[in-house]
């Protein structure tokens, strides 16, 4: 295995991030939510003006991977008062499994610390139970489970998990 680099993301890498979601989640979530929630949510969550005003935000950060230079995974997450909600952790199909995700979550862990948060969360579609067992395998636990009204007709059916830092 080649090594992993992490790096925070870049203005200039906002686009690169943008269509690794696009390739991660047609290869995630087709079974699980309908095209058309797929594509409204890429539009809305990897808009690049959103990425970018959440890298001017120091209550939000964002990671990506690399390996051989070719861009394998990212992370974002944001504070909430004592907490960092874990909003994106996604490898790319061909590079799961590799420790990508692990590192990609040690980064974010020691960025929640390092500004005081207590306990880290995430939401995960009910239906992703190879997301479910990485994140039992990390040491999150189920808190509970939920339908998110997210508009234009389109509902997230997730759990709510979490782990103490």
């Amino acid at each position: 295995m080649n090594e992993i680099t992490l790096h925070r993301l870049t203005r200039q890498e906002v686009n690169a991030v943008s269509a690794l979601a696009r390739k991660v989640w047609q290869a995630t979530y087709p079974a699980l939510i309908s095209q058309a929630q797929i594509d409204t949510m890429l539009d809305d969550r990897y808009a690049p003006d959103r990425i970018l005003a959440q890298l001017d935000d120091p209550q939000h950060a964002w990671w990506v991977a690399q390996q051989d230079q070719a861009w394998v995974g990212f992370a974002h997450a944001s504070l909430d008062g004592g907490a960092c909600k874990l909003d994106k952790l996604y490898i790319h199909p061909d590079s799961q499994r590799q420790g990508i995700g692990a590192a990609l979550l040690g980064a974010v862990q020691t960025w929640a610390r390092q500004r005081h948060a207590r306990r880290l969360w995430l939401q995960v579609n009910r239906g992703n139970t190879r997301a479910i067992a990485a994140y039992r395998k990390y040491g999150f636990h189920l808190v509970e489970s939920r339908v998110f009204d997210i508009g234009h007709g389109f509902v997230m059916d997730d759990h709510v998990m979490e782990q103490m830092l």
